[in-house]
């Protein structure tokens, strides 16, 4: 069976927060601040363990508008419970990218941000 989009994004954030991939490898995934987003995250690597590696326990979407998916996954860690939240937005050429992701705590201001 085919791995549905949600699924697969959940992997790659995972591993890129996790420090198992570089967040370059995350660049045709993602549009917008998106990227920039990702980057600030992984940076100070939220989901590095030193025991159990981190685990995508449970997903959950909503679909605002047909090619549009608001996604929430339950990541585990050992005891350790994180939720990670991601838009996925499907293009013309029918590929879904990352518009967005968030990892529980407070967002990161952005300029453009009153």
């Amino acid at each position: 069976p085919q791995v549905r989009p949600t699924d697969r994004f959940a992997e790659l954030l995972l591993h890129v927060l996790s420090g198992r991939r570089p967040v370059h490898s995350m660049l045709r995934h993602t549009v917008g601040r998106a990227y920039d987003d990702l980057a600030h995250l992984a940076e100070r690597g939220p989901l590095r363990t030193r025991g159990a590696l981190p685990v995508v326990r449970d997903i959950g979407y909503f679909e605002p508008r047909p090619g549009a998916l608001e996604v929430f996954a339950r990541i585990g860690a050992g005891d350790q419970l994180r939720a990670m939240a991601f838009r996925l937005e499907r293009g013309q050429d029918l590929r879904w990218r990352c518009t967005a992701v968030e990892l529980g705590g407070p967002r990161r201001p952005h300029a453009d941000d009153d």
